[in-house]
């Protein structure tokens, strides 16, 4: 079953997430919500997804980013985002950790700002600390396109999008970003609106 993915204006996007207890955690109910989580981002498709977006208030996020999400992007673009493949993880709890406090900008969109992207400074890596679906204790580290997606999805659990990060005039439709933007490498990001 696929979810409806709530829109910047829906209240639950401005709200802390709740934790998640290892009881509720095991409940058929939450369980079905990450599986409900996985079909939503996948088809959408997305490399990231908070629970408050499809209207839970829980502190679950999921992340992967698949080979083939990489294909129309430039060689150049993906190795200077850092961009691989990233296996799904689902991290119920995340505690997250700055590592690196060089900030790198790009482009990012997000599921829930439907159609538009904007430059937003993030850090080059993170630890997270958290579990996965099954309580198990979780922590790895993560670096360029992987530490900036965890960065968007743990924001989401405190009531943050990516628009209140983004570098003003940067904010633009999809279809413009596509048009001239795509390829941009971090100088042309960088000497067009000075983050």
């Amino acid at each position: 079953m696929l979810l409806k993915l709530y829109q910047t204006g829906q209240p639950i996007l401005r709200k802390p997430a709740k934790l998640v207890s290892s009881a509720a955690l095991k409940t058929p109910r939450v369980q079905e919500v990450i599986d409900y989580m996985i079909a939503t981002l996948r088809d959408a498709p997305g490399v990231g997804l908070a629970a408050p977006q499809v209207g839970e208030a829980l502190q679950i996020i999921i992340i992967e980013d698949k080979a083939g999400y990489h294909e129309q992007i430039p060689a150049a673009v993906l190795k200077a985002q850092g961009r691989k493949s990233v296996a799904l993880r689902i991290i119920v709890n995340p505690v997250m950790e700055i590592l690196d406090t060089e900030l790198l900008c790009f482009f990012e969109g997000c599921l829930s700002v439907e159609g538009y992207v904007a430059v937003v400074p993030r850090a080059q890596s993170v630890r997270v600390r958290g579990w996965d679906r099954h309580g198990r204790a979780v922590t790895f580290t993560a670096s360029g396109w992987a530490a900036r997606i965890i960065q968007h999805e743990v924001d989401h659990l405190r009531g943050k999008l990516y628009i209140d990060s983004m570098v003003p005039a940067s904010f633009m439709t999809l279809k413009n970003f596509n048009a001239g933007w795509r390829k941009a490498l971090p100088e042309r990001i960088k000497k067009a609106f000075n983050p």
